[in-house]
């Protein structure tokens, strides 16, 4: 598995490699920032960012899917939003994030809409995108789940 982390920064990537082992599964990640990072190591098209923006469905599937590709992992966890205080517009208010778990069958994506504080808005971020991850693995591996 590999991470593409725009809003969140690296800290999703922090939080796997805070678990013990997980350099059986967890190859690493990129943080890029810019557009031209995107552009540069994910192989995001300048066409999407310029129609659609990086906080965007198009954009994140394309971090997602490059970051799989690029560094040749069977999952890529990609994020992207608005985690604040500033920065947002009124189509894309504060608190908007993308995430798209590029995955062995499908890439998944879902849009959320925060209105909290940043630290809150990056927690929350990391937390589905890790739930996102599990809920793909449990429908590509078919894993039963019994509690």
């Amino acid at each position: 598995m590999t991470t593409a982390e725009s809003c969140t920064g690296g800290s999703l990537a922090a939080l796997i490699t805070a678990v013990a082992g997980c350099s059986e599964m967890y190859v690493g990640g990129t943080v890029p920032y810019s557009n031209k990072l995107k552009q540069e190591l994910l192989g995001v098209q300048a066409e999407t960012l310029a129609q659609f923006g990086a906080v965007s469905e198009q954009t994140v599937i394309e971090m997602a899917e490059g970051s799989k590709s690029r560094f040749e992992t069977n999952y890529a966890i990609a994020t992207s939003g608005i985690a604040g205080p500033g920065g947002g517009t009124t189509e894309k208010p504060v608190g908007t994030v993308w995430i798209a778990i590029a995955g062995e069958q499908e890439t998944v994506t879902k849009k959320f809409q925060f209105q909290n504080d940043r630290a809150t808005n990056i927690e929350r971020t990391k937390q589905l995108a890790l739930f996102m991850l599990w809920q793909l693995l449990v429908k590509e591996h078919q894993i039963g789940i019994s509690f």
